[in-house]
């Protein structure tokens, strides 16, 4: 039995609320993988957030007055508090999933779901994490740190969900000279840019 301390209210964990309001069949456990990769994190880190809202495609107007335009399906979109309204994700369905494109986009969107809605939370729960809770960051350094947050949480999440495959056994001894091939292909292809 926990000893309370007197004055303090014992912490309550809230479970952030899952909003399907997608016209489309989404994979089925869709809620039991995001809350996965919800736990996968601390919960210091999305403290705040009321709900994740799981639309078709994101129509939001700030994204009509931007001044470069966005190719593409936007994928995720962070709204972080304003006014009495907490902060929330909300994540395009029609972007993950591409329900319109041919069968072979299609099987290979839902196959890649479970780890393309995990960087997508990891990217959503850095931008707030790093807008709300860091305050030692500068907003000129917010996109790297967002980036480099996702990136390691998704490496740190992909090597626990394959944890005991086959195919990661396979692959172990190969990565070290896979990451040094694909450092050097990374700096080819900056370098090329130049």
């Amino acid at each position: 039995m926990a000893i309370e301390t007197a004055g303090q209210k014992a912490a309550k964990i809230t479970k952030i609320r899952i909003e399907n309001t997608a016209s489309f069949p989404l994979p089925k456990d869709y809620e039991a993988t995001i809350n996965k990769v919800l736990d996968f994190l601390p919960v210091e880190q999305y403290r705040g957030v009321e709900k994740i809202k799981l639309v078709d495609y994101i129509a939001d107007p700030r994204l009509k007055n931007m001044d470069m335009p966005v190719k593409g399906d936007l994928p995720g979109l962070y709204h972080p508090r304003v006014q009495n309204q907490a902060p929330w994700f909300e994540m395009s369905m029609a972007a993950l999933l591409q329900p319109t494109e041919g069968f072979v986009k299609k099987f290979m969107a839902k196959s890649g779901f479970k780890g393309n809605i995990a960087g997508l939370i990891f990217s959503l729960v850095g931008q707030h994490y790093y807008l709300t809770l860091r305050h030692s960051v500068k907003r000129t350094s917010l996109e790297p740190q967002i980036r480099q947050y996702a990136e390691k949480n998704l490496k740190l999440w992909s090597e626990k969900q394959s944890e005991g495959s086959i195919r990661a056994k396979l692959f172990k001894p190969f990565r070290p000279i896979l990451e040094r091939w694909a450092k050097w292909l990374n700096k080819k292809a900056a370098d090329a840019k130049k």
